[in-house]
């Protein structure tokens, strides 16, 4: 069984769609596990923050690294061969052929969402691939990772049922559309 876990201040934006439709029969038929990570959970004092001011100045917030670290290692502690998966803009760009790898791969996955103006670079140390699904920004990490989610679990064998429905699909021979 595949775990994926997903780091993110906005978990609601997840849950509709990681229990219905397909994502639901895979997790039913035991094919994959979803965990979401709130990372309000490991912010810090009494209100719990994960956000500051960019340290060199500018506009907006960054999420904060000791926030994101402690979630990091929660999520490693539940699946230790875990990799680690930033979803940003300036990340190797998704495809289908990636989706692919990733779905025979053994090993889970842990999705670490940004939300405001971004993170503190420090957390790239703990990360094992910086991930986007396109050349524009989203409102945070929640959308692209889900795109990603989605795509990754459809090609694991069995969820979709028949063995050859992935594989008559338009991008399933690296060419068409």
């Amino acid at each position: 069984m595949k775990k994926i876990q997903v780091i993110t201040l906005f978990p609601e934006m997840l849950e509709g769609a990681l229990n219905s439709s397909m994502m639901w029969k895979a997790q039913k038929e035991g094919f994959v596990s979803f965990e979401l990570l709130q990372l309000r959970d490991f912010g810090i004092g009494p209100r719990q923050q994960v956000d500051d001011t960019p340290y060199g100045g500018g506009d907006g917030m960054l999420l904060k690294p000791e926030p994101l670290f402690g979630a990091i290692e929660k999520a490693k502690e539940n699946d230790p061969s875990a990799k680690v998966v930033l979803m940003t803009p300036r990340g190797r760009r998704w495809k289908q052929s990636v989706a692919q790898e990733w779905s025979e791969a053994a090993h889970g996955y842990i999705f670490v969402c940004g939300r405001y103006e971004g993170y503190d670079e420090r957390i790239v140390s703990l990360v094992d691939e910086q991930v986007s699904i396109g050349d524009y920004v989203l409102t945070g990490g929640e959308i692209a990772a889900m795109a990603i989610i989605d795509s990754v679990v459809r090609l694991i064998p069995g969820v979709l049922g028949g063995e050859q429905s992935a594989e008559i699909e338009s991008f399933s021979d690296g060419e068409t559309l």
